[in-house]
């Protein structure tokens, strides 16, 4: 049984160029730029020196802040310099492996403690592009009982899950196990929209075949669940409901619906840390759109251009209008194409003009479209009226801004062309920095405070 969530659209998916292409190994690049910040959390700071001689796999970054990922050599080489944010890594082509990487270990025989440890020693983040670093989300603060694995890829062109679950299915059903071990679940779900046939079917074998072992036999037993095509039905909020009918209360978390949500990629990655031992270095990232010559499903190290990726794909087509990082509905648009592959890189989309053409900006003409598009229950036209106004506080307190999960449904269906997404992620920003002002502020405040008091208690003494 699923629950259907409100509002939502139907974009064409363009999925049709990429989802039967094979994954495909990229060379490991001869420089890889490997950024500092792959992460919702505080930047990592280099451990290693310029000219120091690293291997695949080896710890290059890291910091003491509680909520952060650790970053790992994706080649061995040279590092070669700290640039812009990043190590800079000049390959040696040998490609050897970190000192007893890979591992061979049976994670049926690791605590859940261990396992944990191993997940944060990967510095292993959620790949679905929020990258919030998972040996966090795999400790919630509260019970949860439901563990959601997220296969179901709704933004248009993106195919890397879904060639994931087709061809590499029995990484995702191990790393699922693993999921439930640490969290003590008693559901776990994959979740495949069903526009995806075909990896529902290699999941369901895959399942079957990792419950076969008889292994860990007080696991739940993982489910395939077919949902209807509808974006964005892979936003956390949405699946949650879909597959529990609960709802993550405003403002909170999915721990705050008993649940647990992870990409079908970041639990293949599980798999590889916890029975293998290999960190976070590479992952599938979909190379596609209508600008691409031969569009793929790509391995690709971190660190890997964006402009060599194409460059394998075997670069334009056509002269893009824009090159997206991720997808259409919640890509960001690019300038450069040096810019790196990181751990949430689901995809690289290059449009043409014939499909990024948008028109002018017209004033809002009050149809309410994206009130009904809207999964979140908001009025985003409302939103980005006060967005242009600058009307911040109201945007907060009376119009909950800060609930939007920027999917772009509405900008998607607006008549009048306007930008209501963009304007509603600036507002949030400036929420953000309203915030942090006001906590400034009240710290300020209360350390004054502090220091008249004890300016009193000095001159009483």
């Amino acid at each position: 049984m699923f629950h259907r969530f409100f509002g939502g659209i139907h974009p064409h998916d363009g999925k049709e160029l990429a989802k039967g292409a094979p994954i495909e190994t990229m060379p490991a690049p001869d420089v890889v730029t490997i950024p500092l910040s792959q992460h919702i959390g505080a930047p990592c700071k280099p451990c290693v020196k310029i000219g120091e001689m690293v291997k695949r796999g080896q710890k290059i970054a890291t910091t003491e802040a509680f909520l952060h990922a650790d970053i790992h050599a994706s080649v061995s080489g040279k590092v070669k310099k700290f640039e812009n944010g990043a190590i800079v890594i000049e390959s040696d082509g040998e490609d050897a492996w970190a000192d007893g990487l890979p591992l061979d270990r049976n994670w049926h025989a690791m605590s859940k403690d261990e396992l944990l440890a191993a997940v944060k020693d990967a510095g292993i983040v959620g790949m679905g592009g929020a990258t919030f670093p998972a040996f966090v989300k795999l400790a919630p603060k509260k019970p949860v009982d439901v563990l959601i694995l997220n296969g179901a890829e709704c933004e248009p062109y993106l195919t890397a899950d879904d060639r994931l679950m087709r061809e590499e299915g029995d990484r995702v059903a191990e790393g699922a196990r693993i999921l439930a071990k640490i969290l003590g679940v008693k559901r776990a779900v994959v979740a495949i929209e069903d526009n995806k046939p075909e990896a529902a079917d290699a999941m369901r074998a895959a399942v079957q075949k990792a419950e076969a072992t008889g292994a860990d036999e007080g696991l739940p037993k993982i489910e395939v669940v077919q949902l209807p095509t509808r974006y964005p039905q892979g936003a956390e909020k949405m699946l949650i409901y879909a597959i529990t009918g609960r709802e993550v209360p405003l403002g909170g978390l999915p721990m705050d619906a008993g649940t647990v949500v992870q990409n079908v990629a970041t639990a293949a990655a599980i798999y590889d840390a916890c029975a293998h031992g290999i960190p976070l270095i590479e992952r599938i990232t979909t190379v596609s759109g209508d600008a691409i010559r031969t569009p793929k499903n790509l391995r690709v190290r971190i660190g890997t251009s964006y402009q060599a990726a194409i460059d394998y794909c075997g670069g334009f087509s056509e002269t893009p209008d824009k090159v997206l990082a991720g997808g259409p509905m919640m890509g960001r648009a690019q300038e450069r194409l040096d810019v790196p592959i990181t751990k949430g890189s689901s995809g690289i989309l290059a449009l043409t003009r014939k499909l990024t053409e948008h028109g002018p900006e017209l004033h809002c003409i009050r149809c309410g479209r994206c009130v009904q598009a809207c999964p979140m229950g908001l009025i985003p036209s409302m939103l980005s009226i006060l967005g242009q106004r600058k009307d911040i506080v109201k945007a907060r307190d009376d119009y909950g801004v800060m609930n939007c999960v920027e999917c772009g449904c509405c900008t998607y269906v607006c008549p009048a062309k306007r930008n209501i997404v963009q304007y509603i992620r600036a507002t949030k920003g400036a929420v953000k920095a309203l915030a942090a002002k006001e906590k400034a502020k009240a710290a300020a405040r209360e350390a004054a405070a502090k220091a008249k008091e004890n300016a009193k208690e000095a001159a009483n003494a």
